[in-house]
C-alpha cells in the first residue's frame, strides 16, 4: 500500500499550487534549462526559462563544478542591453518573497566570476558578488505594487556578464511579517534553524523559506512530538523540534549587527524542548552589546512547551558592530535556548514604479510591435537602467519623455498612445508604418519633435500637426508609394519641417521643366534658320557678314543657330536635361527628336 502514496505529493502539488491558493503564485524558474523539472526531495516543479526570454545564452558549469542540486547546474548570461529581466504576473497589493540564485560554476572557463547588480521592481535589490565555488543565493519580502513582480539583472564592470541561475517567486500571508511597514522590502540576512541538521523548506514551510542549519552551540531536540506553531510569521513547525542552549553564566550571542547605517527586522523564535517540573525555571532576556551601549532590549522569556513564543525587534539600527545574546536571569536555574532565527535589512521606500499610463501604453506597443516585447522590468527604473529606445523624466513616478523606435522594422498602424502625454520627442522614421499619420499625435501637448521619415503613410498630414509652429516635424519620404508622387498636408503658417520639405521637393518639377523648355526654343530657332538658309542658295561672291545688315539680315544668327545645332547633336545622348522629375520616365528619357534613348547613369 506504501508504494502507490509514493507519488501523491507530485500529482497533487500542482493542484495545491494552483487551485488551493487561488490566485497565490509559486514560480520556480529553471534559468538556462530547455527542460521541466520536479524535484525529488521537495516535489517543487521547475520551469525551463527557453520559453520566458527571448535574450541571453543557455550555459552549463564546468563538470567539475556541477552542484548536488541539477537546478544550479545551469544558467543564462547576458552579454546585451543595460538590464535583462524575468517577470511574473501577481495581484497588486499581494505579499511575495522573492529568490534569485547564482552559481558561476566557471561556465566560461575563465575562473573570473563576475559582480553585478540585482533590482526587483525597478529597485535596487544589492549587488551580487558571485563565487567560483559556492551558490550565491539574495531574497527579498514585500508587497508588490503592481501587476507583475520583475527580477533584473544590470551589468556594472565592463566584460563581467551578469547571469542567473534559477529565481523564484512565492505568495506570502498578509500577515506575516506585519509589523514592518508595508511599503518597505525586507531583505534577508539570514535565516536559521538552531540545532538542526538539515535544511527546511517547501512543502514543510507553504511559503518556501529556507531555514538553514546551524549550530552555534550545543543543539538539542525537542521532547514535544506535537508543536503548535501558530502565532506571528506562521513558522513551520520543524523548526522548533530542534535548539541551541547556553548557560547560566555566559550570554548565547547568536546575531551580529554591522554598523550600515540601515534598519534591521530580528524575529527569534522561542519554543520550549523539555516538559519542565515544577521545581524549574527556564528564563532569559535578549540583551545587545557593542562597544558603544549594552543592555536589555525586551521583558524575560519563558519559551512555552509545544507551542512558540515569536519576539521581534524592528527598525533596529546600531552605531558599531553589536552582539545579539540571550542572558539568564538571575531567577533562572536553566540556560537560554533559541530554536531559530530571522534577520532581514530594511529598505528605504518602494517605488511606485513608472506611472502607469506610460506602462499601460508601452504594453500596446509590445502587443503591438513583437520585436519591443523583448523588453521587460520597469520602462525608467533604475534611473540608470532604462529601456534602450526611451528616455525618461527624473520624477519620484517618472514619466516616459521620448520614444526613439528609428529602425526598429516596425510595420503595419501605429497604436494610439496618446496616454503618453508627457512625450516630447518620438522618433519613427526608418520603418514601414502605414494607414494614415494617427490624429492623436496632434493632441499631445508636450510633443516637441516628431520624426516620421521614411515610412509608407497615406493620406495626408493632420492639420493639427502641420500648424503647429512649436513642433519640429519631419515627414521626409512619408508618403512615398511606388508609382505615385509623395503627398504632403501644410497651409501658410505650419510647422518649419513641413515647410521645408515642401521646398525641397518641389524643385526637381521646375527644373525639369523649365531647362528642357528653354534648350527646346533656342533648337527650334536653329533649325529654322538651318532650312531656310539650305532653300535660298547663298552668294560666294559675297563677303562674309559679321552682323546683321541695314535689310535685318540675320547672318550672324545664322551662324549661331548652326553652331548651336552642331554643338548640341554632338552632345545628345551623351546629357540629361533637367532633373529627376514626374515629367521623366525612371528608366528612360527622351532625345531632342522624340526617339527614346537609354539614361545614363
Amino acid at each position: 500500500m506504501a508504494g502507490p502514496f509514493n507519488f501523491l505529493p507530485i500529482l497533487l502539488l500542482p493542484l495545491f499550487t494552483f487551485s488551493v491558493f487561488g490566485e497565490d503564485v509559486f514560480v520556480s524558474i529553471n534559468c538556462g534549462e530547455s527542460e521541466s523539472y520536479v524535484d525529488p526531495d521537495n516535489f517543487i516543479p521547475w520551469t525551463p526559462d527557453d520559453t520566458l526570454i527571448s535574450n541571453g545564452v543557455a550555459r552549463v558549469v564546468q563538470s567539475s563544478n556541477k552542484n548536488s542540486d541539477p537546478v544550479m547546474d545551469t544558467l543564462r548570461v547576458f552579454t546585451t542591453r543595460k538590464k535583462n529581466c524575468y517577470s511574473a504576473e501577481v495581484t497588486r497589493g499581494q505579499k511575495v518573497l522573492v529568490r534569485a540564485s547564482f552559481n558561476y560554476g566557471n561556465y566560461d572557463k575563465l575562473s573570473s566570476p563576475p559582480t553585478f547588480d540585482l533590482h526587483f521592481d525597478g529597485n535596487f535589490w544589492t549587488t551580487v558578488e558571485t563565487s567560483l565555488t559556492e551558490v550565491i543565493m539574495h531574497e527579498v519580502t514585500y508587497v508588490a505594487k503592481g501587476d507583475e513582480v520583475s527580477v533584473c539583472v544590470a551589468q556594472t564592470k565592463p566584460n563581467q556578464f551578469p547571469f542567473m541561475s534559477a529565481l523564484e517567486i512565492r505568495s506570502v500571508d498578509s500577515d506575516v511579517y506585519s509589523d514592518v511597514d508595508e511599503s518597505r522590502a525586507l531583505i534577508l540576512n539570514f535565516r536559521s534553524s538552531f540545532g538542526a541538521s538539515q535544511l527546511v523548506r517547501f512543502p514543510k514551510d507553504p511559503y518556501d523559506r529556507i531555514w538553514t542549519p546551524s549550530a552555534t552551540a550545543a543543539g538539542v531536540q525537542s521532547e514535544a512530538i506535537f508543536i503548535n506553531s501558530t502565532g506571528p510569521n506562521n513558522p513551520p513547525s520543524d523548526i522548533l523540534q530542534t535548539a541551541i542552549v547556553g548557560s547560566t553564566s555566559n550570554p548565547l550571542t547568536f546575531a551580529q549587527v554591522p554598523p550600515s547605517g540601515a534598519s534591521f527586522y530580528l524575529t527569534m523564535y522561542f519554543s520550549e524542548v523539555s516538559d519542565l517540573g515544577s521545581t524549574q525555571t527556564r528564563s532569559f532576556r535578549i540583551y545587545e552589546s557593542s562597544t558603544t551601549r549594552s543592555g536589555p532590549l525586551q521583558l524575560p522569556i519563558s519559551p512555552p512547551y509545544e507551542a512558540v513564543d515569536v519576539r521581534s525587534l524592528s527598525n533596529y539600527t546600531v552605531d558599531s558592530l553589536t552582539n545579539i545574546s540571550l542572558v539568564a536571569t538571575t531567577d533562572s536555574d536553566l540556560p537560554p535556548i533559541i530554536n531559530a532565527a530571522e534577520a532581514f535589512r530594511i529598505s528605504g521606500v518602494l517605488t511606485d514604479g513608472t506611472d502607469l499610463n506610460d506602462v499601460k501604453a508601452l504594453a500596446l506597443l509590445q502587443d503591438t510591435f513583437d520585436v519591443l516585447g523583448e523588453w521587460s522590468g520597469d520602462p525608467c527604473l533604475p534611473a540608470s537602467y532604462s529601456w534602450d529606445w526611451l528616455n525618461c523624466s527624473d520624477d519620484a513616478t517618472p514619466r516616459v519623455t521620448s520614444l526613439y523606435l528609428d529602425s526598429f522594422e516596425l510595420s503595419g498602424s501605429f497604436p494610439d498612445i496618446s496616454s503618453m502625454d508627457a512625450l516630447e520627442i518620438i522618433d519613427l522614421h526608418n520603418n514601414t508604418l502605414t494607414g494614415t499619420i494617427p490624429d492623436f499625435l496632434g493632441s499631445m501637448s508636450n510633443l516637441q519633435e516628431l520624426n516620421l521619415a521614411d515610412n509608407e503613410f497615406s493620406g495626408s498630414i493632420p492639420a493639427t500637426l502641420s500648424k503647429n509652429k512649436k513642433l519640429k516635424l519631419n515627414v521626409t519620404g512619408s508618403f512615398c508609394t511606388p508609382g505615385k508622387s509623395c503627398a504632403s498636408s501644410s497651409s501658410p503658417g505650419g510647422s518649419t519641417g513641413v515647410t521645408k520639405s515642401k521646398k525641397s521637393s518641389s524643385l526637381p518639377l521646375v527644373l525639369g521643366i523649365t531647362i528642357p523648355a528653354f534648350f527646346l526654343v533656342w533648337v527650334a530657332v536653329g533649325i529654322f534658320i538651318v532650312l531656310r538658309k539650305k532653300r535660298k542658295p547663298a552668294n560666294m561672291n559675297m563677303p562674309v557678314v559679321t552682323g546683321g545688315g541695314a535689310n535685318g539680315d540675320a547672318n550672324g544668327l545664322h551662324k549661331i543657330g548652326e553652331g548651336m545645332v552642331h554643338e548640341m547633336m554632338e552632345n545628345v545622348g551623351q546629357q540629361t536635361f533637367g532633373s529627376p522629375s514626374p515629367l521623366l520616365d525612371n528608366d528612360q528619357t527622351s532625345d531632342l527628336y522624340g526617339q527614346k534613348g537609354v539614361q545614363n547613369p
